[in-house]
């Protein structure tokens, strides 16, 4: 797959076809939008909210979940407000998520099916990782939403002037409902 993937990139660079996609480091709208890594929101997400190429910060995860108050997600809407001056942050959670049914007992077992030795798992453990809260699922998405927007309001290192705000999007039509 990575030959092919070369191969259209060479074209690609040859063609100029990245000239239609040329912006700067800033987003236009001064947002940055947490999602899920789900392929149907790859261009769905961003053509039911009207954003282009460079408008907005969109940073994805399994789920769109913010899991830890310092972790990676975290880390880059620091760096969005503070170096790239985002003023706004959506938490768009989506319809039918796949991480939302994930077992943390399967996944483990698949784990092991892979090579990854019982010895590894239990370091991890003895790390302090949680592996139902870290790997486990959700039940109830706007519950999950609702969480991470309220971690992001209650983050002692964003001000209380960047606005944040909870969505669903649904993964076939793109249509958005607030979450309160």
């Amino acid at each position: 797959m990575l030959d092919e993937i070369l191969e259209y990139n060479k074209i690609f660079v040859e063609n100029k076809s990245y000239e239609k996609y040329i912006t700067n480091k800033f987003p236009e709208k001064k947002i940055a939008i947490v999602s899920c890594m789900d392929t149907r929101l790859t261009k769905l997400l961003p053509a039911a909210l009207g954003l282009k190429n460079g408008d907005a910060k969109i940073i994805q995860n399994a789920g769109g979940v913010i899991s830890h108050p310092f972790g990676s997600v975290i880390r880059s809407l620091l760096i969005a407000i503070y170096e790239l001056n985002v003023k706004e942050i959506l938490v768009i959670g989506h319809t039918d998520c796949g991480a939302r049914y994930t077992d943390s007992q399967k996944m483990l077992e698949k784990m092991k099916e892979h090579g990854i030795t019982q010895n590894n798992i239990d370091m991890v453990k003895y790390c302090g990782i949680d592996f139902d809260s870290w790997l486990g699922g959700f039940i109830d998405l706007e519950d999950t939403v609702k969480k991470s927007v309220e971690l992001i309001h209650k983050h002692p290192l964003i001000p209380e002037t960047v606005m944040v705000h909870g969505l669903v999007i649904d993964s076939v039509t793109g249509e958005l409902s607030k979450v309160d």
